[in-house]
Formats: C-alpha cells, structure tokens, sequence
C-alpha cells in the first residue's frame, strides 16, 4: 500500500536549471542598467534581494492586523513591530546626528490629522479585500497568482490618480494639520523611551494574545 502511494507521488522537477538561467537574466540586467547609472545594478540586485526575503518570510503588513483577528497568530505582527523598533534605532541615529551638526532633520515630517485616519481605514478595507499590501501584492505578482496582478493594477491606477490630485488634497486638508516631532515636543531621550514603550507593550500583547488564543483552541 506505502508503495502504491509513493508511486503515485509526483517526482517533483528539477529547478537548477531554470534557476540557472535566472541568474543569468538578472546578471545581465544588471549590466545592462549600469550603462544607464552605475548605482542602478545595486537597486537592481537588493530589490532581488529584499523579494526573495519577502518571499522566504511571507513578511506582509496587511498580514499582521489581519491574522490576530482571522487565526489569533501573532508571529507576524511581532516581525513587524520588531522591524519598526529596528528602523527607529536607525533613523533617530541619523537624526540625531543632523540635530548635534545643526544640519535639517533628513525624513518627512508630515501633518497629523483627519485625513490619516480616513486614508488608513479606507487603505485597510482596500489591502484586506486585494488579500495583500504593497509588499504583498508585489511579492504575490511574482508568485503568480492572478488576483494580485489585478490588485497591482488599480493600486497603479488609484496612485497615479492621487497624485494627480495631490495639489488639491494637500492645501485643503493636510496643510492645516499640526507636525508634531517628538524630539522636538518631549527631548529625544524621553521621545525614544516613549517610541520604545509603546513598541514593547504592543509585541507583550501580541504575544499575550496569541497565547491566550493557542490555550482556547
């Protein structure tokens, strides 16, 4: 009978080759955008890179807020806030760096308003429904599957609409909301202590959560 099973089993294909010839399409890409900009080839080899760890890790932001609701796991949503807690080192680094020199703070420091909530909930119902954010989506096109090849397009469609009526949104409601800057507000030591406190708490939740949903089951 274990016989008859494995002989029916599907010997599965060897890849080498068309990994092979892969490798040597995104070599020769590379070379090929280097005649256009010598930093091309870098963008080109870290945007393979940075997809096959999206790939590997199945890393997807609307998969974080969705998953603790649809199956109680958390492991993805405590990536995320552990990725948040890693860029925040690297970016108050630099910052600060720019405030000791009396350099221009680098980032955007944009305004927070209404208009943040209302495009963050209209955002969530999109991703949810498109089964993917951008990350997702992106990574999900190369997989193949068709859905996200559809989500890709009006995500193209509705950014370029944005932006052509950025002029519009940007005076009449992002403008007049207020920049706030923690440094600034609090000092840098307590703005960090804040930043990392609410960091901590929700990966303490997110783990509690998913405990607590493992002990249900």
């Amino acid at each position: 009978m274990e016989r008859a099973k494995r002989s029916t089993r599907k010997k599965k294909a060897n890849q080498l080759p068309i990994a092979l010839l892969l490798l040597v399409v995104i070599v020769a890409v590379g070379f090929y955008l280097s005649n256009f900009s010598p930093s091309n080839p870098s963008f080109w080899f870290f945007g393979i890179l940075l997809g096959l760890t999206l790939r590997a890790s199945r890393f997807c932001f609307t998969a974080s807020m969705r998953d603790p609701v649809l199956t109680g796991g958390t492991n993805l949503t405590k990536a995320v806030i552990v990725a948040i807690a890693l860029a925040t080192v690297g970016f108050a680094a630099i910052q600060y760096k720019a405030s000791l020199t009396g350099q221009p703070i680098p980032g955007n420091i944009s305004p927070v308003g209404v208009h943040i909530a209302i495009g963050a909930f209209m955002f969530g119902i999109g991703m949810v429904i498109a089964g993917g954010c951008a990350s997702g989506t992106l990574m999900r096109v190369g997989e193949g599957f068709s859905m996200q090849w559809l989500s890709l397009v009006f995500f193209i469609v509705g950014s370029v609409w944005g932006a052509r009526d950025f002029n519009y949104w940007k005076p009449t409601f992002i403008d007049g909301s207020v920049k706030i800057f923690l440094p600034d507000v609090l000092g840098w030591f307590p703005a960090l202590v804040v930043q990392f406190g609410l960091l901590m708490g929700l990966f303490i939740l997110a783990d509690w959560f998913s405990n607590r949903k493992s002990l249900e089951k």
